[in-house]
């Protein structure tokens, strides 16, 4: 995939209006202002954030193969992918509501500020994701979050039943599967990553215990 090195190259490749970009755009600025003060994102990848954070973060959407209901961000961080994924459904999937799960309070409070401008239906939960209350979430979503060994039982804790699972990994995905063993089952497709020549996302469901 080529490079995505602005607003106007996302735009190419999502089917996205001018809002919708402008939307990004704010919240491309508000983190940017932020991360002097706070980390968000490594300060290496901001020079190729609508690559590495916002394109790879919209590819979840494409994948998704319901876009209704409830989608969980386990362990949000920055936004990414939930926050993205939130101001795209607000044009592409209104009926979508979607939960951002972060313990860290000033991440919440960047996430609190970002979606009160440009995507005011995003829940924010500021606790760890083993902690809060279950969501019943039809889509469990997340990013550089923990080995599938312990994304897992988060995944369960919060899933509906038929619910699935979108996670972005990279080149550790193969090991992280077979760390699993014999202590899960579930189903996995393996799908390379649109914007990581060595990055997967994996869809998993059917996540029971053997």
């Amino acid at each position: 995939m080529k490079a995505i090195r602005s607003p106007e190259d996302f735009a190419k490749t999502q089917n996205v209006s001018r809002e919708t970009i402008s939307r990004l755009v704010v919240y491309e600025a508000t983190l940017r202002k932020w991360n002097a003060r706070i980390n968000l994102v490594a300060k290496s990848t901001l020079p190729d954030i609508w690559h590495r954070h916002f394109a790879d973060s919209a590819q979840l959407f494409q994948l998704a193969r319901h876009k209704t209901g409830l989608w969980a961000d386990l362990g949000s961080g920055a936004g990414f992918p939930g926050l993205v994924l939130a101001i795209m459904a607000r044009e592409l999937a209104p009926n979508l509501r979607i939960a951002l799960i972060e313990s860290d309070q000033r991440k919440c409070a960047f996430l609190q500020t970002v979606a009160s401008e440009v995507a005011p239906a995003t829940i924010i939960i500021a606790q760890r994701a083993e902690l809060a209350d279950p969501l019943g979430a039809d889509l469990i979503l997340a990013r550089a979050l923990a080995p599938l060994v312990d994304l897992l039982p988060l995944a369960q804790r919060h899933l509906a039943n038929n619910g699935e699972c979108l996670f972005l990994k990279g080149a550790t995905a193969e090991s992280e599967l077979t760390a699993l063993g014999k202590n899960w089952d579930s189903s996995v497709e393996i799908i390379p990553s649109f914007t990581n020549e060595t990055g997967v996302v994996l869809r998993i469901g059917d996540i029971h215990r053997a």
